[in-house]
């Protein structure tokens, strides 16, 4: 425990300089460490693989822009790395600019020694609660806490919002204990369904294997864990997605509707896959919409 303070405080620093912070989301020596170095490599993206300390790294807005919401940023990377700044710091200072407070987690990837298939789904988790537990540090209203995932990373997101209130593994803390549900989800051209027909094959061979059972198609396949709870989620998506078919939204919409949650969709017809921002290509009203739909919160 006293570990986390100790970033917590460094973060608080840091913030008052108008400087990136960042937090640790474990106490030293509570999760597992992947086999070999983090690698990372900016080949116009920055590329991260192999994460060994899972982190949130913190942009906060001015305290009079904000709105109270906080973002949970969930990077894609089809569950072998993360494109960290496409998907991850880039969209924190887009919502900064726009008084939402933007949080970049930096997961464990589901390899052999770091904890595996659950790894990502436990720092999700775990980020989730670090921004409650903080919640009037960084002026967040705690009922306003949502994700933000982005292909594979929407899968994450996915499974945060469907499968909230799991045990995953003991408490380290009291933090563990304060609730893992988002307020809302948007996903970003998600990975829903571990189903062969309509899944991204990497994804899937990466979190689950070549050969997963059924039992584990259907936790991971997000579109049929949807309960009344599921938070209201907005989806973002394009029908020419060559990648992650489209089928894997509407899916999920179409579940949503089923249990009477809130739900909006928006497929645009070009775009294809892994736009970010959408600045040079991809559907560039898509972010426009997204504050749109946030501002009704």
């Amino acid at each position: 425990m006293k570990y986390f303070i100790f970033s917590v405080a460094t973060i608080l620093s840091l913030t008052a300089m108008g400087q990136d912070s960042l937090v640790y989301l474990w106490p030293d020596g509570t999760s597992p460490k992947s086999e070999g170095l983090e690698t990372s490599a900016k080949n116009g993206i920055l590329w991260i693989e192999n994460v060994q300390e899972p982190t949130l790294e913190v942009y906060l807005p001015s305290k009079q822009n904000s709105t109270g919401q906080g973002v949970l940023i969930c990077p894609g990377g089809g569950y072998q790395g993360l494109a960290y700044d496409w998907e991850g710091t880039d969209i924190a200072k887009w919502l900064n600019a726009n008084g939402i407070a933007g949080f970049v987690l930096k997961y464990r990837l589901p390899n052999e020694g770091t904890g595996g298939t659950k790894a990502p789904h436990m720092d999700a988790k775990r980020g989730l609660r670090i921004m409650r537990a903080n919640a009037t540090r960084w002026n967040l209203n705690p009922d306003k806490i949502g994700v933000m995932g982005f292909s594979a990373g929407g899968h994450l997101a996915s499974t945060l919002g469907t499968q909230f209130g799991k045990k995953e593994s003991n408490p380290v803390d009291d933090i563990d204990e304060l609730s893992d549900r988002p307020d809302f989800m948007i996903l970003m051209y998600p990975v829903i369904s571990m189903a062969k027909n309509i899944t991204h094959g990497g994804s899937r061979k990466n979190l689950i294997g070549e050969n997963p059972n059924e039992s584990m198609i259907s936790r991971y396949s997000s579109e049929l864990n949807i309960t009344s709870s599921t938070p209201p989620t907005l989806l973002i998506h394009s029908a020419d997605d060559e990648a992650v078919p489209v089928e894997n939204s509407i899916q999920f919409f179409l579940g949503l509707k089923r249990n009477k949650v809130p739900a909006e969709m928006h497929v645009y017809p070009e775009g294809g896959h892994g736009y970010s921002l959408a600045i040079n290509n991809g559907p560039a009203s898509w972010p426009e919409t997204a504050l749109a739909w946030l501002r009704s919160f």
